[in-house]
C-alpha cells in the first residue's frame, strides 16, 4: 500500500503572490481603469490648533466694540420653504451700526434713490422695527422688549401658514403677509450678536468646551475656480456645552473654524433650550476694515433664522471705510415713529 501524500504548508507571502499573478493572468480587466471621475479636491494646507487657540481666535473678533458703515442687504423669506419656495429679493443698501453690549441701528434703502424700506434699532433691553414698503395695511412700526419671546406676528388675523396651492393675487398677497410676519420677527439684537461676536473665557465654570474635526464638500469660491466646481474644506468645531444636572449639558454654541492656511472663524450656530437650531450666522470674505485695515473681520455675514423663516445678508461695501471703535450716544438708538405708521407694541398684544 503506497503512502497517503502529505500537504506541504504554503507561506502567505508565496500564496498572495500566486493569487496576485492570476489574477494579472486571467485577463479579466477586473482591475483596468473603466473611465475616470472627477471628485471635490480636498483644500489644504490644513493648520493645527488647539482650544487654546481657537479661544483666541474668538476673542480676536470679540475685542471690536462698534462698527459703523454702509452695507449691501439682501433679505430671504422662507415661509414658503415648505411649499418648495423661497422669497429672494434685490440687494438694497443700507447703514448698520453695531455697538456692544447690545445696541443696533439699521436702515434698508432702495439702491440709487434711496426710498426707505425698513429702520429697526435696539437699546439692548428694548428694540423698534418699522416697515415702510409694501401694501399700507403691512406698513408698520414695531416695538417690544429683546428678552421677551413673541409669536410669528401676523398681519391681519389670517395667519402664516402657507397655502401651497393658492395662486395668482391670492398668493401674492399670502405672500406679503407671511413677508411682513417675518420682517417683524427680525430682532435687531440679532444682528448685534451676529456682527459682534460674544467673547469666551476659560474662567467659564457654567460651560464646558469639545473640539472636533468635520470635511465637508463646498463649492469652490476661489476666483480661478472653474463654474461648478467642488471642494473638501477642513473644519474645526468646537461645541460650547452648558452643565444644567449632574451627568447631563445642552449645546448652547458650536463655533467653527476654517482651517485652510490659518485658523479663522467661519460660523457661529447658537441653540436653544431644548436644542434647537435658534441662529446660524457665516463669516466669509475676510478684509481689513478701518482706515489702516488692521481689524482682519469678515466682509459678508450671513444670518439665518431657521425658527423665524428667514435669512438676511449683509455685505460692507467698503471695508476700508467703516468706522471701528467710535461709539455712538445711546439716544442714536431710539427710533422714532416719525412717519406716523400705525403702532403694534408687542407687549401690549400679550397682556
Amino acid at each position: 500500500m503506497s503512502k497517503p501524500k502529505t500537504l506541504k504548508s504554503v507561506s502567505p507571502l508565496r500564496l498572495a503572490v500566486v493569487l496576485a499573478a492570476a489574477l494579472l493572468l486571467t485577463g479579466c480587466g477586473l482591475f483596468k481603469t473603466k473611465s475616470r471621475i472627477t471628485v471635490p479636491q480636498p483644500l489644504t494646507p490644513l493648520v493645527e490648533a488647539d482650544t487654546a487657540r481657537m479661544f483666541e481666535e474668538i476673542n480676536r473678533v470679540a475685542a471690536v466694540r462698534a462698527l459703523n458703515g454702509k452695507v449691501d442687504i439682501q433679505f430671504l423669506d422662507n415661509s414658503y420653504a415648505e411649499c418648495g419656495i423661497a422669497e429672494k429679493y434685490r440687494t438694497a443698501d443700507g447703514r448698520l451700526v453695531v455697538q456692544r453690549p447690545g445696541q443696533v441701528y439699521l436702515i434698508v434703502q432702495v439702491p440709487v434713490i434711496g426710498t426707505k424700506v425698513a429702520e429697526m434699532s435696539s437699546t439692548g433691553e428694548r428694540f423698534w422695527a418699522a416697515v415702510y414698503q409694501g401694501d399700507e395695511k403691512y406698513q408698520r412700526f414695531v416695538t417690544g422688549l429683546n428678552n421677551a419671546h413673541y409669536e410669528r406676528l401676523e398681519a391681519d388675523g389670517k395667519g402664516t401658514s402657507p397655502d401651497c396651492n393658492a395662486g395668482g393675487a391670492r398668493r401674492e398677497q399670502a405672500m406679503q403677509r407671511a413677508t411682513v410676519s417675518a420682517l417683524s420677527s427680525l430682532r435687531p439684537q440679532h444682528l448685534t450678536d451676529a456682527v459682534l461676536v460674544p467673547s469666551v473665557s476659560f474662567d467659564d465654570t457654567k460651560h464646558v468646551y469639545a473640539q472636533s474635526e468635520t470635511f465637508e464638500e463646498e463649492p469652490d469660491t476661489r476666483p480661478a475656480a472653474k463654474k461648478g466646481a467642488r471642494v473638501v474644506r477642513g473644519y474645526y468645531i468646537l461645541a460650547e456645552l452648558e452643565l444644567v444636572a449632574q451627568n447631563r449639558a445642552r449645546v448652547t454654541r458650536r463655533f467653527w473654524f476654517d482651517r485652510i492656511g490659518q485658523l479663522r472663524l467661519a460660523r457661529v450656530q447658537t441653540y436653544g433650550e431644548r436644542g434647537q437650531l435658534l441662529t446660524d450666522v457665516v463669516y466669509s470674505n475676510q478684509q481689513g476694515f478701518g482706515e489702516d485695515g488692521r481689524y482682519q473681520l469678515p466682509a459678508q455675514i450671513e444670518l439665518t433664522r431657521p425658527q423665524d423663516r428667514y435669512a438676511i445678508r449683509i455685505a460692507f461695501q467698503d471695508p476700508g471705510s467703516v468706522k471701528v471703535d467710535q461709539p455712538l450716544p445711546d439716544d442714536a438708538f431710539v427710533l422714532k415713529n416719525a412717519s406716523g405708521l400705525p403702532e403694534v407694541d408687542l407687549d401690549a398684544k400679550k397682556k
